[in-house]
């Protein structure tokens, strides 16, 4: 994996001077394979949860815990967080020591009780000895599903920044991912939280689990198929099933939800018939990981499930990944 920084890239590139850029051309190099390779879930090695996650769900947590001391993951605590879903409102990693931090105000959480829930990450990271580079672009990091070259996010990213169009969107979240493709998915009709971690995950860099989306419209099937294989991605139905919840923020039924780090994925399952596919085509194609299931009702009921929680790293030495309280 090769990683160098943007002055370098902007280097090869020949941005201050074009004739660096014709000079590598001629020894046939090509410099967009100079991009940095951005930290993706299969790398993580570090588990972070919100210390706000054992009171609010006691029983699951204590399960979740479990699975993962008998896994032997390396996990903590994010000190005075308050709501449980870690991975919306901290930074993006983009490298071991590099990270982004979006503005995390989605419209859903605009009200006072939303906003009472709104955590101090600034507190947390400060805590945590990292220094994010800032973004004004609003975005939950439930909307962020990356590869090492590309990102999807739903297009409900568009409506909350309406200050941009969408090519200036992709244009800066190009340069601040430092990736080559912004892949734009359409949003569910009735969604209103738009995360992409709850619609598709990339397997490969090119290849993606979307959910099964056989229910819906044909034209939310052709809009969300089309836009993934416009970006040049293969796409592979993933089992769907939240069509029995009594309310829309229900994640009953979202197995793509799962979380993924480098030896392991967590698949949350819900005592439904697709519990067992989901289950078998995870194994069958990520067989180089152990894919270890955890009844998730308690969480899911809350609208989301274990990506949602989890704000998963890639660290050099554990111990560094830990903190005071």
């Amino acid at each position: 994996m090769f990683r160098c920084s943007q002055a370098m890239i902007e280097w090869f590139r020949g941005k201050n001077n074009p004739k660096q850029s014709v000079y590598w051309k001629s020894f046939n190099v090509e410099v967009v394979s100079l991009v940095a390779i951005m930290v993706v879930d299969s790398q993580t090695n570090f588990l972070y949860l919100a210390d706000s996650l054992p009171k609010a769900f006691p029983s699951f947590t204590k399960a979740f815990l479990n699975i993962i001391n008998e896994a032997e993951i390396p996990f903590a605590f994010l000190p005075g967080t308050k709501d449980v879903w870690a991975v919306d409102y901290m930074p993006i990693q983009l490298s071991e020591d590099n990270y982004l931090q979006f503005t995390y105000q989605p419209d859903y959480l605009q009200d006072q009780k939303g906003q009472q829930t709104i955590t101090d990450v600034t507190t947390i990271c400060q805590r945590l000895k990292i220094s994010p580079t800032a973004s004004t672009i609003v975005l939950d990091g439930g909307n962020v599903v990356k590869a090492s070259n590309k990102v999807i996010l739903c297009d409900k990213v568009l409506k909350e920044n309406p200050r941009y169009t969408k090519t200036s969107l992709a244009d800066e979240l190009k340069m601040l991912f430092n990736v080559e493709q912004i892949i734009f998915v359409p949003r569910q009709p009735y969604d209103f939280i738009g995360h992409a971690d709850g619609m598709v995950r990339f397997v490969t860099s090119d290849t993606v689990l979307v959910n099964d989306y056989s229910n819906e419209s044909k034209r939310f099937q052709d809009e969300i198929k089309g836009a993934l294989k416009n970006a040049g991605l293969t796409t592979i139905d993933f089992p769907y099933s939240p069509y029995h919840n009594k309310h829309m923020l229900d994640a009953t039924g979202t197995y793509i939800n799962y979380l993924e780090m480098q030896d392991i994925i967590l698949l949350p399952v819900f005592g439904l018939k697709e519990d067992g596919r989901a289950l078998s085509l995870l194994n069958e194609l990520f067989f180089n990981k152990k894919v270890i299931s955890i009844i998730s009702h308690d969480v899911a009921k809350h609208g989301g499930v274990l990506n949602c929680i989890s704000w998963n790293i890639f660290v050099e030495s554990h111990f560094s990944a830990s903190f005071s309280s």
